[in-house]
């Protein structure tokens, strides 16, 4: 019986299939999921802030009798809580012989599943202006772990459940409040290109607008319209071709030129330095802006943080979060030295290298820099 019990196991993990949802849901704004949310599936787009190593979760717990070797099994509830483990002996028949917490763990015994926690922030182009961009909890397991990196744009198909935030008593419910997290049931990358599908009337009236000989003149002219002076106009000039951007290539050596274009606007108080950087913001597809006095090397590069359990995990900044974009930085001049020198690797290679707390990493920071400062 118990190599019978064994095989029928064995068959049981050779026949484990995971089930990856895609769709064609309408999107859900992570800041309009509510109670009415909970137990349906929802597709929700965001940036990944951080992500969790992976760690081995069990998922079906073996127990035994250290008296009578009696044996059990016990099912997880889910993947932030724990498992309650009886106080007297099941197969004790009521005797009470076994007396009180006989049972013992066998790890060898008992089946894990990977598991990874990440966190999911809604896009800075759709946080209210004057609000706090809000974040929740991703639980992925098997087959989705190390599939989302922090700064990657995702389309998390999710589950909307609840998790104690308050612990957990021994032999009772949950205690303290509960938090919503999504169990991630599949996930799709968005595209850095961000195209959008034109109709037939608008791309023959972009044709139009390239084969005009002054088109360099109406895209300045476009940029800040409310803005006038004979000193915008080259300014205008310059944020027109750092939003178009350059082209990267790529040698065969393997060599990357970067084709990002970064201007910086230098001059006196009240000349609409911050107004420029404020259009740039909007009218990018993905921007993010910062004050430079505001700013740490930290909260603009990347971070290593430490979780409930001490252990280590990335957290990326406004760079690795506007990857692809523009990065607009405001009183540029006012940055320490050390925070400003954080950023040139970013600037001149696209990429950000850390190496803290035993992690060693390179994360992408193919970003557009758009900073105004006073002499």
């Amino acid at each position: 019986e118990g190599a019978a019990a064994e095989e029928g196991e064995d068959d049981e993990d050779a026949w484990a299939v995971q089930v990856l949802i895609r769709g064609n849901l309408a999107p859900t704004i992570l800041r309009n999921i509510t109670s009415s949310h909970l137990h349906r599936l929802l597709l929700v787009p965001g940036i990944v802030l951080s992500s969790s190593p992976v760690r081995s979760k069990c998922h079906t717990a073996a127990i035994r009798c250290g008296r009578c070797n009696h044996r059990a099994t016990l099912q997880c509830p889910g993947p932030f809580q724990g498992m309650a483990i009886p106080q007297h002996c099941m197969g004790d028949q009521g005797g009470g012989s076994c007396g009180p917490a006989p049972y013992a763990l066998v790890p060898d015994a008992c089946r894990y599943r990977d598991q990874q926690t990440c966190k999911l922030q809604e896009a800075p182009e759709v946080v209210p202006t004057g609000e706090m961009p809000r974040h929740i909890l991703l639980s992925a397991e098997r087959g989705l772990v190390d599939l989302l990196t922090p700064g990657m744009r995702a389309n998390v198909y999710g589950i909307v459940s609840l998790v104690s935030s308050g612990g957990q008593q021994r032999g009772r419910r949950p205690a303290g409040p509960l938090t919503v997290y999504l169990r991630v049931v599949g996930a799709d990358a968005v595209a850095r290109d961000h195209r959008q599908r034109l109709t037939g009337e608008e791309e023959e009236a972009f044709l139009a607008l390239s084969r005009r000989r002054d088109i360099y003149d109406v895209l300045a002219r476009s940029v800040a319209p409310s803005l006038s002076g004979s000193y915008t106009e080259d300014i205008k000039r310059a944020i027109a071709a750092q939003l178009f951007g350059g082209a990267a290539k790529k040698l065969p050596d393997g060599m990357r030129l970067r084709g990002d274009i970064h201007v910086l606007l230098l001059g006196d108080p009240s000349t609409a330095k911050s107004q420029f950087l404020k259009f740039v913001e909007l009218a990018a597809p993905v921007a993010v802006y910062t004050s430079g006095k505001g700013s740490s090397a930290a909260g603009l590069t990347a971070s290593v943080v430490r979780d409930a359990k001490q252990e280590f995990y990335l957290e990326g900044g406004a760079m690795v979060l506007a990857d692809g974009g523009v990065v607009c930085i405001d009183e540029f001049d006012k940055m320490r030295s050390d925070d400003r020198v954080s950023i040139h690797e970013a600037m001149e290679q696209g990429t950000i290298s850390v190496a803290k707390a035993g992690i060693t990493t390179v994360l992408n920071s193919r970003t557009s820099v758009l900073a105004a400062a006073n002499p």
